[in-house]
C-alpha cells in the first residue's frame, strides 16, 4: 500500500516521497559563479574583512570572479586536479574567494575548524591527505602559523601556504587555460568536511558541486528569498551552515554576502543597520545573543526579511522574539552535514504551530521516513524514529571509511542521520532528539527534546539541556542542566519539578535540577552534552534540592 492516500493526499505511514515538481540544476560552484558574473558583474557579491589587515573590502560579482580565477591558476601550480587542499582560517574574506577558487581549480576544499588543536589539525590532514594546506597566520589571540610549523615536519610532501603569502595562493592574473578546464561534472566532489563527533576521530564528509549548489538554491527557494537580497553570515565558515547556505544561497540569489569575521553581536546589529541587509542566518546561541544585545541598545532593531537557521531546536518563545524584534519571517532549518546540510525548512506560509513547533517538510527531491532505530521498519505516522533521507543533496561517502558509510547509508540509498522525530501526516517533521542521547530509565526510552521545551516554558529558565547520568537503580535518571534569567529562588529546584509533574509523565521528570553559568557549544552552536555530564560527575555545577 502507498505511503499516502490519494483521495486526501495524506501520509499514512511516515514516509514522504520527493517532490519532483521544482528542478535540480546541473552546475558546478565555479560554473554558477562564473554565471552570475556574466548576468550581475557590477552587482555587489562580498563584503568581508581582508586577512591580517583588518581593511573591509567589497567586492562585485566581476571582481570576486576574477579573485576566484587567480586562486585557481595559483592552485593549479601546487597540485593537480582532485587533490585535497585544506582551508585552515576563520572567516576572513579570503575563506569564499578560495572556496571558489578551489572549485574551478578541480580541487576538493578541506575545510578545517580553526579552533582545532595541534593533534586534531595533524589528525586532518593525514586523514585527508591533503597535497596542500592555506592557512591563517592568526585567529583572535592564536597564533596559528606557529602550530603549522610544529605540524608541517609530520607531512614533508604538505605545501603550506600563509595567507599572508598572497603572491603563492592568488596569481598575478587567471591563466585562461586553467578556466577553460574548469571541472563541468557538478556530481565531482568539492569539499571535504569533518563532523564534530563526540566520541572517537571525526568523520570526513565528501560532498559534490551538486549537492551543495542545489541545497543552496532549493532552501533560498523554499523560505522565498528574494532574488538580489543582501544576507549577514555570521556563522562560522568551516561549517556547510556557512560555506553552503551562507555563501552559495546569496550567490544563487545574484545577491551579496555579508562576512562576519567574529561575531560580536554589536557589530553584526550595526552592520544590519548600516547596509542592504535583509536576511540574516543564525544557530540559536547567535539569535539569543543579538536579541539580548538589541534589547539592551538604544538604536533601533535592524528589520530582516527572513532570519533562518537552526542546528539545535529553536525554541518558540526565541522565534516570537526574532519576529517581533526584527520584523522577519524567522525560519527553522534541519538538517546535518552529510546533507549538505539542509533537509527541511519550515516555510512564510506555514500555520503558526508549525512555525513554531516544527522544523517544517522535506525540501523537493528529496525522499524521508522515520523508522524503528531497532528493527528498520517504517513507523506509522506520528510515532517516534529514525529520521532518514535520501535525495541529491547525501554525502558520496565517509573518505577512506567504507564501514561507516556501509553503516550510514543502507542498500537503498537512505541516509540513516541519527536524528530521533516524528512525521504528521502532512510531512512535517518534528526533532525529538538523537538516537545516542536518549535516556533509558528502568527500561523506559525517554527522548530529552520534548523535556526541554516543555521547561522552557517556566519563567525562570533561559535555557535548558536534559541529559540522562547514570542511576545504581534505574540505569540512567533525567537530569537538568539550566541557565537562569536570574538569581534562583530558595525554592527553585521544587518549583520546577511540580512544575514538570503537571505537564509529563512522572518518569520523565527529572530527578536532579544543576544550574550552569552558560552551556557549552560546538562551533556550530550545538550543546555539547557530554561535557555536562562529565561536570555533573564532577560536582563543578551548582546542584538545586529537588523537593520543597
Amino acid at each position: 500500500m502507498s505511503s499516502v492516500d490519494a483521495p486526501t493526499g495524506a501520509l499514512t505511514t511516515s514516509s514522504r516521497p520527493a517532490d519532483k515538481t521544482v528542478p535540480l540544476i546541473d552546475i558546478t560552484i565555479g560554473g554558477l559563479l562564473t554565471q552570475r558574473a556574466a548576468e550581475r558583474p557590477d552587482a555587489p557579491a562580498l563584503v568581508g574583512t581582508r586577512h591580517g589587515t583588518g581593511e573591509r573590502v567589497r567586492l562585485t560579482y566581476a571582481e570576486l570572479l576574477d579573485e576566484a580565477s587567480r586562486v585557481a591558476t595559483a592552485i593549479a601550480a601546487s597540485t593537480r586536479p582532485g587533490s585535497f587542499v585544506a582551508l585552515w582560517a576563520p572567516n576572513v574574506v579570503e575563506w569564499p574567494i578560495i572556496e571558489y577558487g578551489a572549485a574551478l581549480a578541480g580541487v576538493v576544499l578541506v575545510a578545517i575548524n580553526p579552533a582545532l588543536q595541534r593533534d586534531e589539525l595533524d589528525y586532518a590532514l593525514t586523514h585527508s591527505r591533503s597535497a596542500v594546506l592555506i592557512h591563517a597566520d592568526r585567529a583572535g589571540d592564536r597564533d596559528m602559523a606557529a602550530v603549522v610549523a610544529e605540524v608541517a615536519g609530520a607531512h614533508p610532501d604538505l605545501v603550506t601556504i600563509s595567507l599572508s603569502e598572497t603572491d603563492r595562493w592568488s596569481a598575478p592574473a587567471a591563466d585562461p587555460d586553467v578556466i577553460a578546464a574548469a571541472p563541468t561534472d557538478p556530481t565531482a566532489a568539492a569539499m571535504l568536511q569533518y563532523t564534530s563527533g563526540t566520541t572517537g576521530n571525526p568523520k570526513g564528509v565528501l560532498l559534490s558541486h551538486r549537492s551543495m549548489v542545489n541545497v543552496a538554491k532549493l532552501t533560498m527557494e523554499a523560505v522565498e528569498a528574494r532574488p538580489g537580497a543582501g544576507a549577514i553570515n555570521p556563522l562560522p565558515m568551516f561549517h556547510t551552515a556557512a560555506c553552503v547556505i551562507g555563501t552559495l544561497g546569496p550567490l544563487w540569489l545574484g545577491g551579496t554576502e555579508f562576512l562576519i569575521e567574529k561575531f560580536a553581536p554589536g557589530e553584526v546589529l550595526a552592520v544590519a543597520r548600516s547596509a542592504d541587509v535583509s536576511i540574516l542566518f543564525y544557530v540559536p546561541a547567535i539569535l539569543g545573543a543579538l536579541l539580548t544585545a538589541q534589547a539592551s541598545s538604544d538604536a533601533a532593531a535592524p528589520q530582516f526579511e527572513i532570519v533562518m537557521g537552526g542546528a539545535a531546536n529553536v525554541p518558540a518563545a526565541m522565534i516570537e522574539a526574532a519576529e517581533s524584534t526584527f520584523g522577519a519571517s524567522v525560519i527553522n532549518l534541519f538538517g546535518q552535514t552529510e546533507l549538505a546540510p539542509v533537509l527541511s525548512a519550515t516555510r512564510p506560509g506555514d500555520r503558526r504551530e508549525d512555525q513554531l513547533h516544527t522544523v517544517g517538510r522535506p525540501l523537493p527531491q528529496v525522499d524521508c521516513k522515520i523508522v524503528d532505530p531497532f528493527t528498520g521498519e517504517i513507523q506509522p505516522v506520528g510515532v517516534e524514529g529514525e529520521i532518514c533521507a535520501r535525495g541529491y543533496q547525501q554525502l558520496i561517502c565517509y573518505l577512506h571509511d567504507p564501514a561507516a558509510t556501509a553503516a550510514t547509508v543502507d542498500a537503498e540509498g537512505f541516509v540513516y542521520t541519527g536524528d530521533l522525530g516524528t512525521m504528521d501526516e502532512r510531512g512535517y517533521l518534528k526533532v525529538t532528539g538523537r538516537l545516542k542521547e536518549i535516556i533509558i530509565r528502568g527500561g523506559e526510552n525517554i527522548a530529552p527534546a520534548a523535556i526541554e521545551e516543555t521547561l522552557l516554558g517556566h519563567p525562570a529558565i533561559e535555557s535548558v539541556t536534559v541529559v540522562g547520568i547514570p542511576d545504581e537503580r534505574l540505569g540512567e535518571t533525567v537530569a537538568a542542566v539550566l541557565v537562569l534569567n536570574g538569581p534562583p529562588a530558595a525554592d527553585l529546584g521544587a518549583q520546577l519539578t511540580e512544575f514538570a509533574r503537571q505537564r509529563m509523565a512522572r518518569y520523565k521528570v527529572p530527578a536532579r535540577w544543576f544550574i550552569t553559568d552558560g552551556m557549552p557549544l560546538t562551533p556550530t552552536g550545538k550543546i555539547r552534552k557530554f561535557q555536562l555530564r562529565d561536570q555533573i560527575a564532577a560536582g563543578r555545577l551548582t546542584e538545586l534540592e529537588a523537593t520543597a
